[in-house]
């Protein structure tokens, strides 16, 4: 199970996140807060899993209090959440310890994907986010493609066979499996399935 918090001093944002979230079979909903003093006086007493955190905050910005938070409180995995895609703060806010980050008009199934990226342990952008700070592959730790890789790794995704790909993309076929050969060395698993599987869960494609 995992606890969840949110702080953001707009309560239409608080109840519509609760509203996605409340049917999700492994989040526990501990509450929320509309001001930072008010989060903290919480946090003395419990501390969730994931905490979810509006940028902009009325008394302290969400960056300084992410800080605050993860120097007082360390094991709670947060994530930033705004309605600005700025690379700035983006950056200042995983900075500042943030695992993660959000567009306030995330779908539920982003948000969801966020909250259980964090609490693996794992980084999480939303894809626009990735995009504009050009760190997707290193920032889950993982090697980057090449753009041929990527072609070749989407046709396969597609269901095209090695033969199929090579004609597509004017190559020889025995380029193509070269290029199978090295994805899986360079991810470190056995077969396509498995490479497909870290490629669509990071956003890779």
């Amino acid at each position: 199970m995992i606890k969840l918090f949110i702080i953001d001093d707009h309560e239409m944002i608080n109840e519509g996140i609760h509203t996605l979230l409340m049917d999700e079979k492994d989040l526990v909903w501990m509450g929320t807060a509309r001001w930072p003093e008010q989060l903290m006086a919480i946090l003395k007493r419990e501390q969730p899993d994931v905490l979810l955190m509006d940028i902009n905050l009325p008394q302290k910005n969400g960056l300084d209090l992410c800080k605050e938070v993860k120097e007082k409180y360390p094991a709670i995995q947060i994530i930033g959440i705004s309605t600005t895609n700025q690379a700035s703060i983006i950056r200042k806010m995983m900075e500042n310890g943030a695992s993660g980050f959000l567009l306030k008009d995330a779908s539920k199934q982003e948000i969801i994907k966020a909250i259980y990226e964090v609490n693996s342990g794992k980084k999480f952008l939303s894809l626009t986010s990735s995009e504009i700070l050009k760190i997707k592959p290193s920032l889950h730790g993982l090697p980057a493609l090449t753009k041929r890789e990527k072609e070749i790794l989407e046709l396969i995704s597609n269901g095209l066979t090695n033969g199929e790909i090579a004609e597509k993309l004017s190559l020889d076929i025995t380029t193509v499996n070269s290029h199978r050969k090295n994805m899986l060395t360079k991810f470190q698993v056995k077969n396509i399935a498995s490479l497909l599987k870290i490629a669509w869960t990071h956003q890779l494609l």
